[in-house]
């Protein structure tokens, strides 16, 4: 959740720069619901509002596809058993997330080291990883050449940009004893991924990125934790309406409206 005390961000002047075509398959990665129930509990104003915005959402039952950590998780688990990996790489703080669920299921990463790495935009309409540590990822991968065996675990393969820089940053031997998973990415991305390693995804979209198929966190809609921008502050999906109309047309104004709502209630509680 935002740390208490963010300002509310400035208008945002580069969102022209990152138009979002209306995808084909929109899929939404539900990461709100609980998380909304733990902090306020399900009688909340929160809690009605966040179902009020999934019900929303679920309309375009054709375009839009709720998906859950359940069955993500059990997308993965059902592909295949593992040993208990040496030690596993996780990306950021949604990928030591998914470790841990994935591990309370089926014990695979006994031990988990953060690797601090996100997308950041540049405002010209790209995106340059940034390390979210002091240490470079180099530093940070540093002293596993010696691991029998590694996974590298993320939330998502998009791009494949974070995932593919994380294995090459690795010693090209050790790429050979190491399995990378994820609950989520675009098929397209992954090929590239795959030969540098073997790796593992609960549910694998089919497309060009944008056009045909895009992912999105329900967090990121609501929360700004969505949008990182160089030297400003981020942003929440809904402050680029033209994001929303994209995504979800013909309820776009809605959908604006009850996150704007459900933002309000988090940073008030928070």
């Amino acid at each position: 959740m935002r740390p208490a005390g963010e300002p509310r961000a400035a208008p945002d002047p580069d969102g022209a720069a990152y138009a979002q075509p209306t995808p084909r398959r929109l899929y939404v990665h539900d990461d709100l619901s609980d998380e909304v129930r733990r902090r306020l509990g399900p009688a909340s104003a929160a809690g009605a509002v966040t179902r009020a915005l999934f019900e929303l959402l679920r309309r375009d039952r054709d375009r839009v596809i709720v998906l859950t950590l359940a069955e993500q998780l059990e997308r993965v688990i059902a592909q295949g058993s593992h040993a208990p990996f040496d030690l596993t790489l996780a990306v950021g703080r949604a990928g030591e997330r998914v470790a841990g669920a994935l591990h309370a299921r089926a014990g695979w990463f006994p031990r988990v080291r953060k690797v601090g790495l996100t997308r950041q935009e540049d405002g010209r309409g790209g995106y340059r990883l940034i390390g979210t540590e002091r240490a470079s990822l180099a530093e940070q991968v540093a002293g596993v050449a010696h691991c029998a065996s590694l996974a590298v675990v993320d939330d998502t393969v998009f791009s494949g940009l974070t995932m593919r820089s994380v294995l090459e940053a690795l010693p090209a031997a050790l790429r050979g004893r190491t399995h990378a998973f994820c609950l989520r990415g675009v098929a397209a991305s992954l090929p590239a991924i795959a030969r540098l390693c073997p790796v593992t995804v609960g549910v694998a979209a089919a497309g060009r990125i944008l056009e045909d198929v895009s992912f999105i966190n329900a967090s990121g809609l609501v929360l700004r934790v969505g949008i990182r921008r160089e030297g400003r502050p981020p942003l929440a999906f809904f402050e680029r309406p033209d994001w929303i109309r994209a995504w979800f047309p013909g309820v776009h104004a809605e959908v604006v409206d009850l996150c704007r709502r459900l933002n309000a209630l988090l940073e008030e509680r928070d």
